[in-house]
């Protein structure tokens, strides 16, 4: 895939001797305009999305870096917490969820990194031996800008040093040089969003192809990172199985079942007013082609009874290469859990607890 490269940026007074401005400004193009501003957010009064995010604002967060997954009211949610690095995301995924409340064009980078360290180094110093999962790949892709940023190499370190706290990275590219290089690969794991090729090529805009992800991830495995997968979204299309199904074997093909630390899936859900944003941005998706309804947390949802087969289908599949695989849904009921898994946690809790628990044992720890 070809690496991601701003048309312009834009620059707050307050962060421009920040490391990452200095090694974003070392890494464009030197014909890339760079402009300064004192007030960044009279940017963002304007109203529209652009597909290809050709603009980075670099700018001070002022607000929190390290928040809760919110979850979806009536499903179950996996305890993770989020760090905030960036705002935004210039891969074009047609369902990205962005979408539904992001109004600017721009790629928001945050440059404040003392900020950062000192938060990051409260909330670890508070837990005590609790474990945290902590991921960055909520608002924007892990690794997308990281060939700018080097944001994943200031932050690993502080990772390494604290027993009891993982870092997740979530991406759809193959830009893993920042890990090659890296020393502190500690309590990482590095993990890729995967769909079926017919998917990728008509919904995932600029991302890098299945084989690319799946080759990225063999070559982390070898350097010896803890690798997961996410079936997120799965989105139901005729002859979805069989293509699914050769993700799985395709999969299993390339990489030892012992270097994944999970797998989870995701039936394709969505705020009702994403729907008209990207049949204007993408006319030729067919993601509405199925019929929808509104789940307990105002999404729309495949109907039950289809995510259910999916689930159990794919989790039929992996079992065949891994009965042992650990594999969980993300923000399902536990009836749904129940019929497709054979097993459900009682609360979010549970699941939380089954999580700590697996990436203790990837990592070598006692389990408590």
């Amino acid at each position: 895939m070809k690496r991601y490269e701003p048309r312009r940026v834009i620059i707050e007074e307050a962060v421009k001797d920040s490391p990452i401005t200095r090694k974003l400004l070392a890494r464009i193009p030197h014909t890339t305009p760079v402009e300064y501003i004192d007030d960044p957010s009279q940017l963002f009064r304007g109203e529209g999305q652009t597909p290809d995010k050709e603009e980075i604002i670099v700018t001070k967060n002022r607000g929190r870096f390290i928040k809760p997954c919110p979850g979806s009211k009536g499903y179950i949610c996996c305890g993770y917490y989020i760090l905030n690095l960036a705002l935004n995301c210039p891969l074009s995924c047609s369902y990205c969820i962005l979408q539904s409340y992001l109004n600017t064009p721009f790629v928001i980078i945050y440059a404040n990194i003392d900020d950062l360290t000192a938060e990051l180094k409260e909330f670890m110093g508070k837990r005590g031996k609790q474990i945290y999962r902590i991921g960055t790949g909520e608002f924007t892709d892990s690794l997308v800008l990281d060939h700018l940023t080097d944001y994943v190499d200031m932050v690993a370190p502080l990772f390494s040093a604290s027993p009891h706290t993982f870092l997740e990275l979530k991406t759809k590219t193959a830009v893993i040089d920042s890990l090659v290089k890296m020393k502190n690969r500690e309590r990482i794991i590095v993990s890729w969003s995967l769909n079926t090729p017919q998917i990728i090529e008509r919904e995932e805009f600029r991302t890098a192809s299945l084989e690319e992800r799946i080759e990225a991830a063999r070559f982390c495995e070898k350097l010896g990172y803890r690798v997961g997968f996410h079936f997120d979204p799965l989105i139901s299309y005729p002859g979805w199985e069989n293509e699914y199904c050769g993700v799985i074997r395709k999969l299993f093909d390339r990489i030892e079942k012992k270097s994944i630390a999970w797998i989870s899936m995701g039936a394709l859900r969505f705020m009702p007013s994403l729907k008209k944003v990207v049949q204007l941005r993408f006319p030729g998706t067919r993601l509405f082609h199925e019929e929808f309804i509104y789940g307990l947390d105002g999404k729309m949802r495949y109907f039950k009874p289809i995510r259910i087969e999916m689930y159990t289908r794919i989790v039929e599949e992996i079992r065949k290469y891994d009965p042992e695989c650990f594999v969980y849904l993300c923000m399902e009921s536990r009836e749904v859990w129940q019929k497709s898994l054979g097993i459900a946690p009682s609360s979010d809790a549970e699941l939380t607890e089954w999580l700590d628990r697996r990436v203790e044992t990837c990592h070598g720890m006692s389990v408590r």
